[in-house]
């Protein structure tokens, strides 16, 4: 929203100068009166939208999930502004319910991966159902899980069902599933763009998660995210996506 009398050559109203990314903390707020402040981004030129998104639209059409990964390290920056990207999302209520857990110690990622074998060994011996199996045959997966220990790097997402203010009573979050899912989807381009090859692995149930990673009460799991390189002998389904005039519908 704009408000009038707010001209370009007038201060954003704050009530102190702006802090940086390392030194803003955030807390909830809630039940404070609406403050706005001016919005004013560069317009970009035609012609640089059509070919930046031209450029941007090729680029995410190579990305692929991976599930054979080189255990050469990444940079973890590049992981971390990922991350950010990430946490760029929008969120109901702008509660941003979401944690995103680095996990680099291959001793953890190790019981993760047993943990969720585990689990997965029960849902292909039944548990998903014929309907659910038959969908998963031409992707070729199975109960084995070697990407969660042969990556370098692990991003375990949860959920945040609800926060806690200072005198410990509880504050429900909004639209959670929504804001996470988009968070995830800024996280995968986000990698994708910086070169680094990922996939979404959703184990059912997913408690084990908060388990071994000691979570409070309040973190729901929501994906386990392997981050790094293909393997060298790196393979994926032959598969094709969708048009854009079978996902697009313009009226």
């Amino acid at each position: 929203m704009c408000t009038k009398g707010l001209g370009l050559d007038q201060p954003a109203r704050q009530t102190r100068p702006m802090p940086t990314p390392t030194e803003q903390h955030w807390t909830p707020v809630h039940g404070e009166p609406y403050r706005p402040v001016p919005y004013r981004p560069a317009r970009m030129a035609a012609a640089e939208t059509l070919a930046r998104a031209a450029e941007l639209r090729a680029r995410m059409d190579e990305r692929r999930t991976v599930r054979r990964f080189s255990p050469d390290p990444v940079p973890e920056q590049a992981v971390r502004d990922a991350v950010a990207c990430a946490a760029t999302a929008p969120s109901g209520a702008h509660q941003q319910p979401w944690t995103f857990v680095l996990v680099k110690d291959a001793d953890v990622r190790r019981r993760i991966r047993e943990a969720a074998e585990e689990e997965e060994r029960i849902s292909y011996d039944g548990r998903l159902g014929e309907e659910w199996l038959a969908a998963l045959r031409p992707i070729g997966t199975d109960a084995v899980k070697t990407h969660l220990t042969d990556a370098p790097a692990l991003l375990v997402v949860f959920q945040q069902r609800y926060w806690l203010a200072e005198d410990g009573t509880k504050h429900k979050h909004y639209y959670v599933d929504e804001s996470v899912g988009i968070a995830v989807g800024l996280l995968l381009s986000a990698l994708h763009q910086s070169g680094l090859a990922a996939l979404v692995h959703t184990p059912s149930p997913m408690r084990f998660l908060s388990e071994v990673l000691d979570r409070p009460a309040n973190e729901k799991a929501f994906a386990v995210i392997p981050v790094g390189y293909p393997a060298d002998d790196c393979e994926v389904p032959d598969l094709v996506r969708k048009s854009l005039d079978q996902v697009l519908v313009e009226i």
